[in-house]
């Protein structure tokens, strides 16, 4: 049985999450803000428990309830079966994430959740459950987004950071899942599987070289907790739990038989003191080499010509340490040149003003947090050039797709805040490596990935994906909650028109000042073609005392302008029961009632046209590049049939009446010939394709066609 799940992640490490959740088992990847929804079976679960050295929880969504008011809040939760995770004398622990009008403070908001579960069990007539916040039986996890709240398990229990080897913590200890994000943006496995060495010369208490270790031997990151969430669910399928720890524990004991040196260093002896018990704990006693020293007398084997080195140096926090962290600073960068030469280089600091201290230039940077704080990861590899000076603001994202998103950015964000558009195209294949269109709907994101030529490395497009969507959860800041992605494949037949998911919700956005239902879930399209849209404005623009026809009509987005500009009356013609209903209450949704004067008509426009003797002084044409619908006389090719159709078109237009003829069709080509000779016609594209798609050849073709006799 496959459920949904979520595991978190530090702000910055959702790819490499998404490529360990991938490799675990998951499917159906979601990747968000600070963390990655997917799909998988209880082992998946168990295994990204056991194996994930960045995520931070694993949880296990099981409702979605109103978060406003509080008693909805209230009485939402108290329907749900907590009696189906809580054995009897059980105990909880709520983790209560946002704040909106109703809920301010996260206490009064974890309170409420523990009252809603006691008054459940109290209507049961069973015992209440007790707190616990230490070691909860169950852990319950709330976040609030606006007005909904979605209500977790937290299958992790304690967080995942948490390995059990930190038996002697110091100040300032960097969480482990952190510490292992900077170790693979790093590249630390591909530099310990060519044999080379690691260093830490200010180790603390030993998470970098211990978090190192076991990432070169393979040790599985939670095999030495005692417990786990998942193990507290009475109906949690456990029963491969034995052998999959059995399992790593085996490869464990022999990665650390191949283990590359680790080195770690500290001028605090009593930081080192910790890292040596903390490295026994972890069963790495013997494997790494702890040694009390200050930076400047620091040397290496001369048996290690490569390796990685990583510091993470002090921030400075007491007044009077300026100056001395600008000479340790430059004494690092000195240290690092001339002790590490033909070494990776990282260096993990909340002062990034320092860094230019070190004198020397990264070859790569990245944005990230240790906790509150901002911080950047600074990365030079010596077998790389000098980059160029850096220019612009130091706070862009350094993920290139990022960086054109960013650039997009700057040139849509303000033209469509001035035009009052809020559903918009922000990039469409700009780089051919990272292959999707990145739309925007109100507060949601809608990525369509495009389907990966066969001579792409489905591994390499996966992790290119998985990038992209960091990039745009880095740049917009959207939760995970509100990015809808959908595979794009070249589409035949019936299948365009086929739901792509079970999920049915609908979302209001607004565009030109009316309002649109779109589906970011089930279709192919969301239900609104945003490249029509400067269509749809001069299709208002000219529909005033108009007789409107709109053939193909789809969710009724032209049909909605045409009658908001005037149209004396409107017949909409398409052969699905889905998309009209959908255009009925789009109609609706605008004040607009359907009826004798404003028609919605289920039928095969082809069959339709024939016998028509109504006439339409505008008509607007977008028939579908190919189908073969059951439900269609026989199949239809825009390219050979579009002939026949602008001539049955012509017989419905009245003297002076304009039909505008649009398709999507990428290879197609108007012949002058195959026009009615009695049809004046213009092609309209350039004036029809709007700003946010201007950055490719042009996305549809438009022409008007006016019958002059």
């Amino acid at each position: 049985m496959e459920y949904p799940f979520f595991a978190t992640t530090a702000t910055g490490f959702e790819p490499q999450l998404a490529k360990e959740v991938r490799a675990l088992g998951g499917v159906r990847l979601r990747p968000g803000l600070a963390g990655v929804a997917f799909d998988g079976t209880s082992t998946v679960a168990m295994n990204i428990c056991l194996w994930s050295r960045v995520a931070s929880r694993l949880l296990l969504p099981i409702a979605r309830v109103p978060a406003a008011p509080v008693e909805a809040f209230h009485a939402a939760l108290v329907q749900l079966p907590w009696e189906e995770h809580l054995p009897v004398d059980a105990t909880l622990a709520v983790d209560f994430v946002g704040s909106n009008a109703a809920f301010r403070n996260t206490h009064f908001g974890a309170l409420k959740v523990k009252d809603a579960v006691v008054d459940r069990f109290r209507a049961l007539g069973r015992p209440r459950p007790s707190v616990d916040t230490e070691r909860p039986d169950l852990r319950i996890h709330v976040r609030i987004q606006e007005d909904r709240a979605r209500i977790s398990l937290d299958l992790s229990g304690e967080g995942l950071h948490r390995r059990g080897w930190r038996v002697s913590p110091t100040e300032a200890n960097l969480k482990e899942t952190l510490a292992a994000g900077i170790l693979l943006l790093a590249d630390w496995p591909e530099v310990a599987a060519a044999g080379g060495g690691f260093a830490d010369p200010m180790c603390g208490s030993g998470t970098f070289p211990i978090e190192a270790a076991w990432m070169a031997a393979g040790v599985a990151p939670g095999l030495s907790r005692t417990a786990f969430g998942f193990q507290k669910l009475p109906w949690f399928d456990t029963k491969e739990w034995p052998s999959l720890l059995a399992e790593a524990r085996a490869k464990g004991q022999e990665g650390l038989s191949r283990l590359p040196p680790i080195l770690a260093w500290d001028a605090d002896p009593r930081a080192v003191n910790a890292a040596r018990k903390n490295g026994a704990a972890a069963g790495l006693g013997e494997h790494i080499r702890f040694e009390q020293c200050a930076i400047e007398h620091l040397s290496l084997p001369s048996t290690l010509p490569f390796g990685l080195v990583v510091v993470n140096p002090p921030y400075g926090v007491r007044q009077g340490e300026e100056d001395e962290l600008r000479f340790l600073y430059q004494k690092l960068g000195e240290q690092l040149r001339t002790g590490f030469p033909g070494w990776r280089q990282a260096v993990f600091t909340a002062r990034d003003d320092l860094l230019h201290n070190m004198g020397e230039r990264p070859t790569r940077e990245y944005p990230l947090h240790n906790g509150p704080l901002p911080c950047r990861l600074w990365i030079r590899d010596p077998s790389l050039p000098d980059p160029a000076p850096a220019t612009g603001r130091a706070d862009l994202p350094v993920n290139h797709f990022a960086n054109r998103l960013q650039k997009n950015l700057k040139q849509l964000l303000p033209w469509a805040k001035r035009e009052g558009i809020e559903c918009l195209r922000l990039y469409d294949a700009d780089m051919p490596e990272y292959a999707a269109a990145v739309d925007r709907y109100g507060e949601w994101i809608h990525i369509q990935e495009y389907h990966a030529p066969k001579t792409i490395d489905p591994q390499k497009a996966r992790e290119r994906f998985a990038e992209m969507v960091a990039g745009i959860t880095q740049v917009l800041k959207v939760p995970s909650e509100r990015i809808c992605i959908k595979v794009r494949q070249p589409q035949s037949g019936a299948t365009q028109y086929e739901k792509q998911a079970d999920d049915r919700s609908l979302l209001a956005v607004t565009e030109g000042g009316l309002k649109f239902l779109v589906n970011l879930t089930d279709y192919l399209d969301s239900g609104l073609f945003l490249d029509q849209r400067q269509l749809r404005h001069h299709i208002r623009q000219l529909a005033r005392g108009r007789r409107f026809l709109n053939l193909f009509g789809y969710t009724g987005s032209a049909t909605v302008y045409a009658i908001d500009g005037g149209a004396q009356s409107s017949v909409l013609v398409d052969i699905s029961h889905t998309y009209l209903a959908w255009a009925e209450r789009n109609l609706i949704l605008n004040g607009q009632k359907p009826g004798p004067q404003h028609q919605l008509i289920q039928a095969d426009c082809l069959r339709w046209i024939e016998g028509q003797t109504a006439r339409f002084d505008l008509i607007f044409l977008a028939p579908p590049t190919f189908s073969n619908s059951k439900r269609m006389a026989g199949d239809w090719d825009i390219i050979r049939d579009y002939g026949a159709l602008l001539a049955r078109c012509r017989t419905l237009l009245a003297p002076g009446g304009l039909l505008i003829f649009l398709t999507h069709a990428r290879r197609f080509r108007l012949d002058p010939e195959r026009v009615p000779a009695d049809m004046r016609c213009t092609e309209i594209t350039a004036q029809t394709i709007p700003r946010d798609f201007q950055r490719k050849a042009a996305f549809h073709r438009a022409w008007e066609m006016q019958r002059i006799s």
